[in-house]
């Protein structure tokens, strides 16, 4: 099962705004009409039942939606691009590991629940927002705002009620086999499960979803055996059935190896409701040694059952025991849930930077610099109406501040202008 993937989201670029002017036949002073550039489409991740791993990931690294349509004169307006809607499983983890939003977490746990992980850029405005009492013949547009970039770590933490935790070869998937419809690989060795797998219980009063972690060795808490591969998927788990392997002669010493390893991966996985099962009854030893040991199992404060999974002797009351430790079911609700917010900066709301690259200044100033990209500089017209933006947005104050002469340079985005 691919349970953790790392992918780039690219939302789409807005469209640039148009310069126009009316030009018709007995309308001589017709003025500007370009129209404004679409929306960028964004990235969404949406939760749904329908998939349950992240496979589709792994093989399309790059996530990219589609750009917005540019404005045009007559006042039309670009197309919006197509948003990308893209299916995780409930469950997934979503963490920014490069961009605006670095360190955001957000986790999709019920159906429906979506998140915007890129954000698609803002047309540009056409000529005609320009127009002003002073500006009749404004040659001004911006360019559309660059889409969200974002690296993202996409992480599974299945769903469940219950999950089955216990060493190598205790008979977890035996009884996932015998209680669920799931179908995990049976062999007599240890380590036969290397993915957690996820079976449904049902029994007469409710059904519970129980997850079986494959098995944990001392040292899992550091990679030793996967185990904190494993035990990322414990997290999510309400109530443990802790399985242990009748015929080991060491049970108690069993359970403390298991516990130490989820208290030294999360001591609040170690708080959560346990339930002991010592599984093989239908082996002669297990019972003896069982009863070796009955007393300091009890003694340990945990529910005791003694069940053999193949012969399904003891599962049924071991399942009453565990489905009584579960909160009671809320119903399903049906559509979007909710949308998920992801925390990010917002650049262009940003200060003002003027920098120097020897004997250029150079402005650092979203807006300003998307203005002069889509912007008819080669017009002393356009030039002229340019030069009264950076003043009015404060950027002439800053280069001034910065020791901006007449005749220097100044560079804006791509373009470059002699300061007067």
């Amino acid at each position: 099962m691919v349970d953790y993937v790392e992918i780039v989201a690219r939302a789409g670029a807005g469209g640039d705004g148009c310069v126009s002017f009316r030009r018709e036949k007995f309308v001589p002073m017709g003025g500007p009409d370009g129209g404004d550039g679409g929306r960028g489409g964004s990235v969404t991740l949406i939760a749904s039942e329908s998939v349950n791993t992240l496979l589709h990931l792994r093989y399309s690294p790059l996530l990219k939606a589609k750009r917005g349509g540019h404005g045009q004169g007559k006042g039309k307006h670009g197309a919006n691009g197509d948003d990308l809607q893209v299916q995780v499983p409930v469950g997934t983890v979503i963490t920014v590991a490069q961009g605006d939003a670095a360190g955001s977490r957000v986790e999709l746990t019920a159906p429906g629940q979506a998140v915007v992980v890129a954000r698609g850029g803002r047309g540009g405005r056409g000529n005609r927002h320009y127009v002003s009492s002073t500006n009749q013949a404004p040659y001004l547009a911006e360019a559309g705002a660059p889409g969200e970039e974002l690296q993202l770590i996409i992480e599974l933490k299945l769903l469940a009620d219950v999950g089955i935790i216990g060493l190598p070869n205790a008979g977890k998937s035996t009884l996932l086999s015998t209680v669920s419809a799931a179908r995990p690989k049976v062999a007599p060795y240890p380590f036969t499960t290397t993915q957690p797998v996820l079976g449904v219980v049902r029994l007469s009063w409710r059904d519970m979803v129980i997850v079986e972690i494959p098995g944990l060795i001392e040292g899992a808490h550091t990679g030793k055996g996967l185990g904190d591969t494993f035990l990322r998927h414990a997290e999510r788990t309400t109530v443990f059935i802790h399985l242990l392997d009748g015929t080991s002669e060491h049970l108690v010493d069993d359970v403390t190896v298991v516990n130490r390893e989820l208290k030294l991966f999360s001591p609040e996985l170690a708080e959560r409701p346990q339930v002991l099962a010592v599984n093989k009854m239908d082996i002669p030893a297990a019972r003896v040694n069982f009863e070796v040991e009955r007393v300091a199992l009890k003694a340990s404060g945990y529910s005791v059952f003694a069940i053999s999974a193949a012969t399904r002797e003891g599962v049924p009351e071991l399942l009453e025991a565990v489905a009584a430790k579960l909160p009671q079911p809320e119903p399903a609700a049906s559509g979007v849930v909710e949308m998920v917010t992801l925390e990010r900066a917002r650049p262009e709301r940003g200060p003002i930077v003027v920098t120097r690259e020897g004997d250029v200044f150079v402005v650092s100033a979203p807006r300003v610099e998307r203005l002069a990209k889509r912007s008819d500089l080669r017009k002393w017209e356009g030039l002229a109406q340019f030069r009264h933006e950076l003043y009015r947005t404060g950027v002439a104050a800053t280069l001034e501040q910065a020791g901006v002469r007449p005749g220097d340079t100044v560079r804006v985005g791509t373009a470059e202008l002699e300061w007067v």
